[in-house]
């Protein structure tokens, strides 16, 4: 239920009990009675009303209607069964017409006024802020296996205005691989990244983070015939100490791999089809 619904109700039983006493001058015990019987009759019959799941879909107009049909029916049964000897309140009557007509134009306003719309929520807004790197492309070679990192690029999601760091940074590129020996073939066992900072030393993630690695098996791509080409996209974390101004002075990519003599046989298969 809203709280407009609840103050319809509240207003719609005082409205009944101050028309009561215009409409229904004798056998009244007063205004005071006549506000308390309209709110109660309001308030029950429009709870009663909800409580079994008539109308469940009715809106504010509707429960003000079924209020005050509450607030009429409580202050009718006190004047059947149990009406006092007052002629009336003459003296109230300027009164109640007074406070009738302002709980009216109330009633008027909550049912049929202008809805205020709920608070806009705020919202963050979230938006990638991305670091270039120099060089974007490098040349690689490890022993036979030569290729490329591509594309390299720096990129961490901060909150805007604030400047609020929402995802930590990460480092993503291309890597190209080639296995360039004429006689062997190449198992690629695992990569890993290496952020050195000026003095030489290695710039440690934060905590909770996980180490740059490179898993070649999970792409498929770990072996690599002579001449054979491979490539994988990188996604690792980047420390946020290393985006600091001159903070930062290479990427280093060891690779792991295990090189084989090639070997190339031709088996031959004697088959028949169909039984010639």
């Amino acid at each position: 239920m809203s709280f407009s619904m609840f103050v319809t109700w509240v207003l719609l039983g005082v409205l009944g009990g101050v028309l009561a006493g215009l409409v229904m001058k004798p056998g009244g015990h007063g205004l005071k009675s006549d506000i308390i019987l309209g709110l109660v009759g309001s308030i029950g019959l429009s709870w009663i009303f909800r409580a079994i799941g008539m109308f469940p879909n009715a809106g504010i107009v509707a429960m003000a209607f079924v209020a005050f049909i509450g607030a009429a029916l409580a202050i009718v049964a006190q004047r059947k069964l149990r009406p006092t000897e007052r002629s009336g309140e003459a003296n109230g009557t300027v009164w109640r017409w007074g406070l009738g007509a302002a709980l009216v134009a109330a009633v008027v306003w909550m049912v049929l006024g202008p809805s205020v719309p709920p608070a806009a929520t705020a919202t963050s807004v979230v938006e990638d802020k991305t670091y270039e790197v120099t060089p974007a492309a490098m040349k690689v070679k490890v022993g036979i296996v030569t290729g490329e990192v591509t594309a390299m690029k720096v990129t961490e999601r901060v909150e805007q205005g604030s400047g609020r760091v929402v995802s930590p940074a990460k480092l993503t590129a291309n890597l190209y691989l080639k296995n360039s020996s004429a006689d062997q073939t190449v198992r690629l066992v695992e990569g890993k990244i290496q952020y050195i900072d000026v003095a030489g030393q290695p710039i440690k993630l934060e905590d909770m983070r996980t180490e740059p690695t490179i898993k070649f098996a999970s792409y498929g791509s770990e072996r690599l015939d002579p001449g054979q080409e491979a490539s994988q996209s990188l996604d690792v974390d980047f420390p946020a100490e290393a985006l600091k101004t001159k903070k930062l002075k290479e990427i280093r990519l060891e690779l792991a791999y295990i090189p084989s003599p090639y070997h190339q046989e031709t088996v031959k298969l004697s088959v028949t089809i169909g039984g010639k």
